[in-house]
């Protein structure tokens, strides 16, 4: 199908990140994506009653800036500003639109006037340490993921909330994730956006609705957990206090988006059908591939993947890769310690070295925690009586030519279990502008890369919105506009031999 149209959509993205978080102005139509940075800012956690927290009113700032900026009228460089057809505009810029997306598995609780009870978490703090473990042993496993499909990780929400104090859960009456969350200010509305809901471990992937079962027998109380929403949900009009602090009228409305950025990414694979795999490649490294329903197979528990659910009900078979969150963290410790280094220059470095000398197992929760990444590195490396890497390049090599492994092996996997066949593998995100990353992976793989968008979050944002406003008739028109108005890159694979002792 086809959206008979030439409306545009003038639209804001709000993309929150676990280091920081962008508002994106952008304009969709037939043959037009683009898209404008109006405003950036830092995530930066807290330490709030001894756990590392999030600070949820610097990132409602942030957001409030960003959509002032968005709303102020300064227009695109070029052309009329884009407004909807026979509707009213919101604001100078026409913008009649917002969604928000974030990472995943973290949430508030709200007590029953709607305020926070605290803080809400964050996912790296070491509180859940053993929970995991604990109720892996207690309910099993198997039963676990025969009603979740998600992968055992040691932050996921249901582990989270077994932490909370019991007098905080008494109090509690709705957990919302952290998109949610900031929806609930925007327009006063209670509920939870499938994509993020399916992260929590606490929502049952066949019935497409939350688990009671399971949460019962964790003894959580069932009211925590809101009404389901989908993707394309109009939430309504902001309410008149951010309306006021926005400059904006009423046409100003909320839409439900893909909220966990994951799934937004992968709505913007610009695939032209569906053999092909994924690398949601930022922070984390997200690999698998797009499927019509779960795989709960024993063989894919055993392998830890997750089903979680993406846009139009389709499932992102996929496993967590620790990603560039490695090199990230080597570049704080290197600034830190003074050495003159930026990523052009360690990027550019590593291309000199000698490929696949040392290799870490990006998958290993050893490298979870922030600080000290490149003495870790070594310290993985003399374990394992391979040759320690010294410099900075040596140390970027290191982890590219490991996280192209990861990459290899979980796009196999995900082949292999699912039984998708995959002609090519599609890397989005900020991770598509590292060359060396993107050729590495198509030699690992075996396989063609495209690279791009990086923007792929923020454009899935804004394409759900663009369905929801009838621009866009459905995912593959959506899919097909990428290709049509962004520069893709595609990498062939050279000697895939010498990755194949690290892929058995």
């Amino acid at each position: 199908m086809t959206a008979m149209t030439t409306e545009r959509l003038s639209a804001a993205a709000v993309d929150l990140g676990a280091s920081s978080g962008r508002v994106l102005l952008g304009e969709v139509g037939p043959d037009v994506l683009q898209t404008r940075v109006v405003h950036r800012f830092a995530n930066d956690p807290v330490h709030v009653n001894g756990r590392l927290s999030w600070n949820v009113d610097a990132l409602w700032d942030g957001v409030l800036t960003g959509l002032r900026e968005a709303v102020r009228g300064e227009g695109w460089a070029r052309g009329a500003k884009p407004v909807r057809a026979g509707s009213p505009s919101a604001s100078a810029s026409g913008v009649t639109s917002v969604g928000i997306d974030s990472w995943a598995v973290d949430y508030g609780l709200l007590d029953e006037s709607g305020a926070l009870l605290a803080p809400p978490a964050h996912y790296r703090d070491g509180r859940t340490d053993g929970v995991m473990e604990r109720i892996r042993a207690d309910l099993g496993a198997s039963a676990i993921y025969q009603t979740t499909g998600l992968q055992f990780m040691p932050f996921n929400t249901a582990y989270q909330l077994l932490t909370e104090r019991p007098e905080d859960l008494a109090r509690a009456q709705t957990l919302l994730m952290i998109p949610d969350l900031l929806c609930h200010r925007l327009t006063g509305t209670v509920g939870a956006e499938r994509t993020n809901a399916s992260t929590t471990q606490l929502y049952d992937v066949t019935a497409a609705t939350w688990a009671g079962e399971l949460i019962d027998k964790l003894g959580l109380p069932a009211r925590l957990f809101p009404p389901l929403r989908e993707p394309g949900e109009s939430l309504g009009p902001v309410l008149p206090d951010v309306r006021a602090a926005l400059g904006v009228n009423d046409s100003l409305r909320v839409t439900v988006v893909a909220s966990h950025d994951t799934a937004s990414a992968v709505a913007a694979v610009p695939a032209e059908d569906e053999n092909f795999a994924y690398v949601s490649c930022g922070t984390w490294s997200l690999v698998g591939v797009e499927l019509a329903a779960p795989v709960l197979s024993a063989r894919s528990l055993a392998a830890n993947f997750t089903n979680e659910v993406g846009v139009d009900g389709t499932i992102r078979y996929l496993r967590n890769v620790m990603g560039l969150w490695l090199l990230q963290e080597s570049l704080r410790s290197w600034q830190k310690a003074g050495e003159p280094v930026t990523l052009e220059s360690v990027l550019a470095g590593a291309e000199r070295e000698a490929p696949l000398r040392s290799v870490i197992d990006a998958e290993s929760e050893e490298f979870l925690a922030p600080g000290e990444m490149p003495e870790r590195i070594r310290a993985h490396c003399r374990r394992t009586n391979q040759p320690e890497p010294e410099t900075p390049a040596a140390v970027t090599r290191c982890i590219l030519d490991s996280l192209a492994i990861a990459h290899a092996r979980n796009v196999a996997l995900a082949r292999d279990l699912s039984g998708r066949r995959v002609d090519a593998v599609h890397i989005v995100g900020g991770g598509a502008l590292n060359t060396l990353l993107c050729q590495l992976t198509a030699d690992a793989c075996g396989l063609p890369v495209v690279a791009g968008p990086v923007e792929a979050t923020a454009l899935g944002n804004l394409l759900v919105q663009a369905r929801a406003h009838g621009i866009l008739a459905d995912r593959a028109e959506a899919r097909a506009l990428i290709r049509r108005t962004h520069q893709l890159r595609r990498f062939e694979p050279r000697d895939h031999d010498p990755f194949l002792p690290y892929l058995s």
